[in-house]
């Protein structure tokens, strides 16, 4: 949803940032790294109880994570390279987090609560195979409830106020899946209109015969007339 709304926006108010970064040196791939190290002290952060220092070290996961793109255009290295290891490297952050959460409850709370966050990423995970499945075959499969962005955010207030983190989880995986639910009828919508396009085509081709054979009986119906006349 966010994706959607403000990434025209967000993309430009970065862009002078990215550049700035790309004057010290700084590579759109060790920007993404350093998104992965982040990530990964926030999930030993959380798996440790420090849910706080968890929130710090997502916040700053979530820097790179928006500027490696910035920096990669203002270097002019944008490429499908670069694309692949930005989501490789998205994918790598969300099981990072999400397994430090299932750390911790497994260290803190009874029974199968540890499973909830992998559910979550589990349907996460789904979300995004949706859409880059759908984009392989040349469908548009953005949008969405809880796209990552909202995860970001909706987890960021789940570590500031601990007692509520079940209920947030459970509040992410439930439009996660919505997420999903939406992506797949809007990718099906598209393939059953373009499994229809050779039946109308084909129907519009038998129409305009039909047509070119009336207009043809006609002509020679004029045209006797017109003998007959004369």
């Amino acid at each position: 949803m966010l994706d959607g709304n403000w990434r025209a926006a967000v993309d430009r108010g970065l862009t002078p940032i990215g550049r700035s970064l790309r004057r010290t040196g700084i590579s759109a791939d060790a920007v993404t790294v350093t998104g992965i190290v982040m990530a990964t002290a926030a999930a030993v952060s959380i798996g440790l109880g420090n849910l706080r220092f968890g929130l710090l070290f997502l916040v700053l996961t979530g820097i790179p994570d928006a500027l490696d793109g910035a920096v990669a255009k203002a270097s002019g290295t944008s490429s499908k390279r670069g694309a692949f290891f930005d989501s490789v490297s998205d994918r790598i952050t969300d099981a990072l987090l999400f397994g430090g959460i299932a750390w911790h409850f497994a260290r803190t709370e009874p029974g199968s609560t540890m499973m909830l966050p992998v559910a979550v990423m589990a349907a996460a995970m789904l979300v995004s195979y949706m859409r880059a499945k759908a984009e392989s075959l040349g469908f548009d499969a953005k949008g969405g409830l809880m796209e990552r962005a909202e995860r970001f955010i909706v987890l960021g207030l789940g570590l500031l106020f601990a007692e509520v983190l079940i209920s947030v989880l459970w509040l992410m995986l439930v439009l996660t899946l919505a997420t999903a639910v939406q992506r797949f009828v809007k990718v099906w919508r598209q393939a059953g209109l373009e499994r229809e396009a050779p039946y109308r085509r084909r129907a519009e081709r038998r129409r305009q015969l039909r047509t070119d054979r009336r207009a043809e009986r006609r002509a020679r119906q004029a045209a006797r007339r017109s003998r007959l006349d004369h």
